[in-house]
């Protein structure tokens, strides 16, 4: 029988599962595990949504990183970046402009392995093996420093990863300082789950995964942008925000729980 931890990390638990895995599964991914793939069956079942918002929300990334690149941006943080899969962050602007930086940070260490096997000897990105938010262990790692300018426009990539952070990291706050860290002309693109009587029946099922989900009301996930402009068509539910890009995106009202926006620095 062939041995799971085969090839793993340390400090991979396959005992409980991972938001990172259950992702990649929902994705049709490989990089998952058993109790991965029971759990994701479970969500499904009782939030059928949940595999049409997953793929929503990689067309959201792959957009709003084209959307950036047309824009002029050259360098990318992508936080929480989670497993790769087809059309990363760095496949899809080099599409475009072959000279864009990207770092990608994120701290479930199959993602990080999987990532930086991926980008082999790519001089043009790099993985921060780091919770997204301990902002002085990203900005400050080597990673950065070798890759991006911040005195120069950065697009910061923020999806799906502020309602796995809960009130006692203060989100705010971290977002904060990462707009703060970010010259004018920078980009924001965010998802975020938006909280009502569904999600919260989510929260009580996602309790038994290594992550915990905090979704937030359409004021407080605004609340995050700070005072960058959101550029058309504002924050909205994700379909909608697809469909107003002119993206071929299926109309799923459950999936526009999670909400997106695109916002730049003046």
């Amino acid at each position: 029988m062939t041995n799971p931890r085969q090839g793993l990390p340390d400090g991979v638990d396959l005992s409980v599962p991972s938001a990172a895995r259950l992702y990649d599964y929902l994705l049709g991914g490989a990089h998952n595990f058993a109790v991965d793939r029971e759990f994701g069956d479970k969500l499904v079942a009782s939030h059928p949504y949940a595999r049409p918002m997953a793929i929503l929300n990689r067309l959201f990334l792959r957009e709003a990183v084209r959307l950036m690149v047309h824009s002029g941006i050259r360098q990318f943080l992508d936080l929480g970046s989670g497993i790769p899969t087809r059309g990363n962050v760095h496949e899809v602007a080099h599409e475009i402009a072959p000279d864009v930086k990207v770092v990608y940070v994120d701290y479930e260490a199959v993602a990080v392995a999987h990532t930086r096997m991926l980008l082999g000897d790519n001089d043009n990105a790099t993985m921060v093996h780091a919770d997204a938010a301990d902002v002085d262990r990203v900005l400050d790692s080597p990673e950065c420093a070798r890759l991006l300018d911040f005195s120069r426009p950065v697009g910061l990539l923020v999806v799906t990863l502020f309602h796995y952070i809960g009130p006692d990291k203060q989100p705010q706050q971290v977002m904060a300082r990462y707009r703060d860290a970010l010259a004018p002309g920078s980009h924001l693109a965010m998802t975020h789950l938006a909280l009502d009587a569904a999600t919260e029946d989510l929260v009580e099922m996602m309790r038994s995964t290594q992550d915990n989900i905090f979704p937030r009301s359409q004021d407080e996930i605004r609340d995050l942008f700070g005072d960058f402009l959101l550029r058309d068509p504002g924050l909205q539910p994700i379909s909608a925000w697809l469909r107003a890009r002119d993206v071929d995106a299926e109309d799923n009202p459950e999936a526009g729980r999670l909400l997106a926006g695109v916002a730049r620095k003046a």
